[in-house]
């Protein structure tokens, strides 16, 4: 068979307002080129899966097929996979749509349809929910057939990260990405209620053995030189004795980094933090989510932890880069108590605490989260439905106690504020300042 791999990949907004406002503040849109760049691990690892001999795969990215009044390629094809988020789903839909009508048969699957599993049936396409290994293998099976179910559903299922293939990376384009994922694990301890990420495949956090993780650093090394890392993980490096172990094998490969985690880091010894300067780890994005405890309370399903760490975030901030590794630090406006004094005291705290980026987006209630089952009970959700809105950077819901035009006005002048050259330019200079004021430390450099 031929098999098209197509990747939603991108940052979607609706607000065209605040599309021109990142055009003229830089800082605004660093992280979302990055994320914009990153290719679709899932797809990567379903093509490994695939018998490559047997089938002809060819991985996409949508934005080569935007334009495009035909679909130059995939004519032929057998079977089109889609691997969409909620923001790009009902844009994925109607490629899926366009893809039937010529005949292809058409699977969508990831963390929205993995939410709402019946809804590619609407448009005429085979749904895949949960962990997509799980189901790979029959789906390509009933291709062969000539029958793809309507629906596979492996969300009672578990995927042993022992098992995990190698990302088929050799379908990449070298010079379309500046940085490459690499997964050491699924799942996160704190489950926050507006998080839609892999919590929402598995139902516990999960690791992937350090061997195959080093394994598919080696096979990312042999085709990038000196390549850019970014750990796809929701929560990386609460196992500490995980990363003791991985930590010196990643130093001896000489490889860059990133990878999302929490504030606790800062708990670690100064081994650890060198340790992780020394592995290459050039940044870490923490979600602090607010600057004061205003909005923290109940909003993680198992435990109030942020709650309780709040007063300790200038102090987290500051000792993880006196170690060398710069903080991303982010904050979801909108949180159920925030007031208008919220955008103040983010930017106070940016000032004050100096992270070397900061990070703003609204409270947005995906669906299949906890957040979008409360809000709906409530009354609350005021573009239901309208999946396209779901891009952390519109407004979908009725805050409390605030307006929706306070929350926007509030969010507008905030992301002036904290983006605008002059200050993005004072804040990291007196991040790097702070962080050089350690004599035992290589001066740091943006790059």
């Amino acid at each position: 068979m031929k098999i098209a791999l197509i990747a939603m990949s991108g940052i979607r907004a609706c607000d065209t307002e605040l599309l021109e406002l990142g055009l003229t503040l830089p800082g605004f849109v660093e992280r979302s080129k990055a994320i914009a760049s990153l290719p679709s691990l899932g797809l990567l690892t379903l093509a490994c899966m695939t018998d490559r001999e047997q089938h002809e795969v060819r991985y996409i990215e949508v934005a080569d097929l935007k334009d495009a009044e035909s679909l130059p390629g995939l004519e032929d094809c057998d079977l089109a996979a889609i691997s969409t988020f909620s923001a790009q789903s009902l844009e994925a839909y109607q490629l899926g749509r366009r893809l039937h009508h010529m005949g292809i048969p058409v699977i969508v699957g990831g963390l929205h349809v993995t939410s709402l599993p019946d809804e590619p049936g609407r448009y005429g396409l085979s749904a895949m929910a949960g962990e997509g290994e799980i189901a790979w293998t029959d789906i390509l099976a009933d291709a062969e057939r000539g029958r793809l179910d309507t629906m596979y559903d492996a969300r009672r299922s578990e995927f042993d990260l022992s098992e995990a293939p190698m990302p088929a990376y050799d379908l990449l384009d070298l010079d379309r990405y500046n940085r490459i994922t690499v997964q050491t694990s699924r799942g996160c301890p704190w489950q926050c209620s507006f998080c839609a990420s892999s919590i929402l495949l598995t139902s516990r956090y999960k690791q992937k053995p350090i061997d195959r993780v080093l394994a598919e650093i080696d096979a990312i090394a042999a085709r990038w030189d000196r390549p850019f890392i970014e750990f796809a993980d929701d929560n990386g490096l609460v196992n500490r004795s995980y990363w003791r172990q991985l930590l010196p094998e990643l130093a001896q490969r000489k490889i860059r980094w990133f990878t999302e985690t929490d504030v606790s880091i800062a708990e670690a010894d100064d081994a650890f933090l060198t340790l992780l300067r020394e592995s290459g780890c050039r940044q870490v994005l923490i979600g602090m989510e607010s600057p004061r405890g205003v909005g923290l309370n109940g909003l993680e399903l198992r435990r109030n932890w942020k709650q309780h760490q709040w007063p300790h975030y200038r102090q987290a901030i500051q000792k993880i880069q006196s170690h060398g590794i710069l903080v991303n630090a982010c904050f979801v406006l909108g949180l159920d108590g925030q007031t208008p004094d919220v955008f103040d005291d983010v930017y106070e705290f940016a000032a004050d605490a100096a992270p070397f980026d900061v990070q703003i987006t609204y409270q947005t209630p995906f669906p299949g989260t906890p957040l979008y089952a409360q809000l709906k009970r409530e009354g609350r959700l005021t573009h239901d439905g309208q999946w396209n809105r779901c891009t952390l950077f519109d407004i979908n819901f009725e805050p409390r106690p605030m307006s929706v035009s306070q929350l926007r006005d509030g969010f507008f002048d905030l992301a002036e504020r904290l983006y605008n050259d002059e200050f993005t330019r004072w804040r990291r200079e007196n991040c790097l300042r702070r962080a050089n004021g350690r004599p035992d430390l290589p001066r740091l450099s943006v790059a």
